[in-house]
C-alpha cells in the first residue's frame, strides 16, 4: 500500500488537466491494482483517492487551467 504524500510528491512540478489525467499518471507510476492509504484513510483505489485530496484541498489550480499540488497543504511527517 502507498501513501498519499507519495502521490503528492509525484505531483512536484507537474499540472493535470482533469482529475482522470492524475488518475492515469497515478495507474501508470504505480499500477492499475495499487491501493493507497492516507493520514486519515486506507484501501483507496486511485480515483478514490483524487477524489479524497480534492476534498481536502491539496490541489491548486495553475494558470493553464489545470492543477497541481497545494504544497501549503501537505502535513509533514
Amino acid at each position: 500500500m502507498t501513501h498519499g504524500h507519495e502521490v503528492l510528491h509525484m505531483m512536484e512540478g507537474h499540472s493535470y488537466a482533469s482529475k482522470q489525467e492524475l488518475v492515469d499518471a497515478i495507474i501508470a507510476k504505480f499500477g492499475a491494482e495499487e491501493r493507497f492509504c492516507t493520514c486519515s484513510a486506507e484501501d483507496l483505489d486511485a480515483t478514490e483517492l483524487v477524489n479524497f485530496l480534492a476534498d481536502r484541498d491539496k490541489f491548486m489550480s495553475t494558470p493553464d487551467g489545470g492543477f497541481t499540488v497545494n504544497l501549503g497543504r501537505m502535513c509533514n511527517h
